[in-house]
């Protein structure tokens, strides 16, 4: 099910296209005008997976009517050429697959969602879940080209790979190749590039990891200390099985390449959304504070705190200021915390409009803890509801004003 903040977020995210040169380390040429996006058919999708190491095809649609609707195909097929452009020297076939005239070839290649981007590698099929936006796909693409596990082999890759706090990550300690190793390696392929997995054959390395030998480490994201995976040696079901259940975190960071994959992982039907800049003082601040707060409840599986930088997406501190601010007047160069229906985008949020504090820990688990016993709900705004027990803890967003903005937009074909 496509949700309604999933389509405003998608809607969004392509008017990224022109700004993809804002990655630091990446700069993009001018597109040259040379086409290099194939259009896949039942003639020719056969040599296309077997020319390429990777084959990235966009399922998409038949070209609109519409002409608002057509200008955002054009800008989706645009990014496409960039990437291609920028990835010419690297073995990756780009490609689209019409919905209505290439039906049996879409069968074929197990494409289901339209809308979708599929990157085909070996025999894997890897759904791109991230922000249509040239930068974040090149990015995408070269840490799919990459082995899925990284090694680890001395002090400065350690150090490295400590200072990764956002990331969901892996790590084991083997023998070598020929061990236990390549059950860890199959498992990392069934998650790359979502979920980082590092191994190591070096005795000191893992003497400082406190790995024992066969032994798999699993680190949630800013989490002090990392959880053992249970068993050894461990089969590659026993840790597909472990990240599968484990891998929605307590404290979690929207990002570009996975921005749609989060989202759709709501909690019952909500998302506990935490606006916070790192580099501002007062959003680092709360953000210290929500990774205590992340810390102390890291057992609960009914708590998972979505995170988003208005650094990482410049457009959205105007989009949501548009859609959430105009009532309440939230502003997200700020931190704000609030909980919201992933169905109707009804939104609740914490009154912090104190600006000399921010809440203690302790006051912001209080108020997490009503969220989750239901005390705090995006329908007490509605006039079913019963009155909550404590109204001025927090302010509500009618949802209105969203659904007349998306009915407006017409973008069904960009869901």
């Amino acid at each position: 099910m496509q949700h309604m903040w999933l389509s405003l977020l998608s809607g969004l995210c392509l008017h990224l296209v022109f700004l993809c040169s804002a990655e630091e380390g990446l700069e993009f040429p001018n597109f040259d005008g040379k086409d290099r996006v194939m259009d896949i058919n039942e003639r020719n999708y056969k040599k296309a997976l077997k020319r390429y190491d990777l084959l990235c095809l966009f399922y998409h649609e038949p070209l609109p009517a519409n002409k608002g609707l057509q200008k955002r195909f054009q800008m989706t097929e645009l990014v496409l050429e960039l990437t291609a452009q920028v990835l010419e020297n690297k073995d990756i076939g780009f490609g689209m697959v019409d919905s209505q005239k290439d039906v049996k070839v879409a069968r074929k290649l197990g494409l289901e969602e339209v809308g979708s981007l599929y990157v085909f590698k070996d025999d894997r099929v890897i759904e791109f879940d991230g922000e249509l936006s040239a930068d974040t796909l090149v990015e995408f693409l070269l840490d799919v080209l990459e082995d899925p596990v990284e090694m680890i082999n001395n002090a400065m890759e350690v150090r490295a790979f400590e200072r990764m706090e956002e990331d969901i990550r892996l790590i084991g300690y083997f023998k070598g190749e020929d061990s236990y190793f390549k059950a860890f390696q199959e498992a990392s392929e069934r998650f790359q590039p979502y979920i980082k997995f590092f191994a190591t054959f070096d005795k000191s390395v893992a003497k400082h990891l406190s790995l024992k030998m066969n032994e798999v480490n699993f680190y949630e994201p800013f989490m002090e200390e990392p959880a053992i995976v249970p068993g050894r040696p461990l089969s590659e079901i026993d840790i597909v099985e472990y990240v599968t259940q484990h891998r929605r975190a307590t404290l979690r960071k929207l990002r570009a390449e996975n921005i749609f994959e989060t989202w759709e992982d709501d909690m019952d039907g909500i998302h506990i959304v935490a606006f916070a800049e790192e580099e501002d003082p007062d959003g680092y601040e709360f953000l210290e504070i929500l990774k205590d707060v992340a810390r102390d409840n890291t057992n609960n599986p009914e708590l998972s705190i979505v995170w988003i930088d208005p650094d990482d997406f410049p457009l959205v501190p105007s989009y949501f200021d548009h859609l959430l601010g105009k009532t309440f007047k939230l502003d997200l160069f700020r931190p704000q915390i609030g909980v919201v229906n992933v169905t109707d985008a009804d939104s609740v949020w914490l009154d912090m409009s104190n600006d000399e504090d921010l809440p203690t820990a302790e006051e912001l688990e209080d108020w997490i803890e009503d969220v989750l016993s239901g005390r705090v709900n995006t329908e007490d705004d509605d006039e079913s509801a019963d009155e909550p027990e404590n109204p001025d803890s927090y302010i509500t967003e009618d949802s209105d004003e969203i659904h007349d903005l998306d009915e407006g937009d017409n973008d069904d074909n960009y869901n």
